[in-house]
């Protein structure tokens, strides 16, 4: 049943800023029809770029384009660099079981070589995934024992020679039933930790 799935590569490249401290990796963007930009959660009806507005500059509208309805993606991107952030999924081929965006029928053939965006970012050091699937996807790359983190906890690992903290942060999207100033909370946390806020 699955061989004769569609399989799609990963739309977008890596972005990967040479100073970026944090990795954020979700599963896999949605299809290409609820797109509103060519960049990382580009449905505007996921709540990503709101959580960072309210993290960072307590606005959860200051990354949108509310007349139409769309997202400010030069801004985005300029704010990811200058903190840097870093994206990208842990999911690099897949393909989807219902022809929908739901983690749970993403069936991942080709996982993201982790190592290699690594050794892009040499001050990278930290590690967040957004959601269940990602952070399964993610735990699949790293060595045996290493503890999967729970939310509002991180675990460690030693992965390719360099010491990674691993957070797992709840999902952006609606779907996952928290209320956006809460999910805030979670990821404004997490920034703290990091050092970004």
């Amino acid at each position: 049943m699955i061989d004769d799935l569609e399989i799609e590569t990963h739309p977008f490249e890596p972005f990967l800023p040479s100073n970026a401290k944090l990795l954020m990796m979700g599963s896999f963007p949605p299809p290409k029809n609820r797109w509103k930009m060519e960049f990382y959660y580009p449905n505007y009806q996921n709540d990503m770029w709101r959580i960072f507005g309210i993290c960072f500059f307590q606005d959860k509208n200051y990354f949108l384009d509310l007349p139409n309805k769309n997202f400010q993606l030069e801004l985005i991107q300029n704010f990811l660099k200058d903190t840097g952030i870093a994206l990208f999924d842990t999911a690099y081929r897949i393909s989807r079981l219902k022809g929908n965006a739901s983690d749970k029928f993403l069936h991942i053939h080709t996982p993201t070589d982790l190592n290699r965006l690594l050794q892009q970012m040499p001050l990278c050091q930290y590690i967040m995934t957004t959601g269940d699937k990602a952070t399964d996807t993610l735990m699949e790359s790293m060595p045996e024992g290493t503890p999967k983190p729970v939310i509002g906890q991180s675990s460690q690992a030693i992965f390719a020679g360099r010491e990674l903290h691993l957070y797992r942060m709840p999902s952006s999207s609606r779907a996952y039933p928290l209320a956006v100033e809460k999910k805030a909370e979670l990821y404004c946390g997490l920034f703290k930790d990091v050092g970004l806020l």
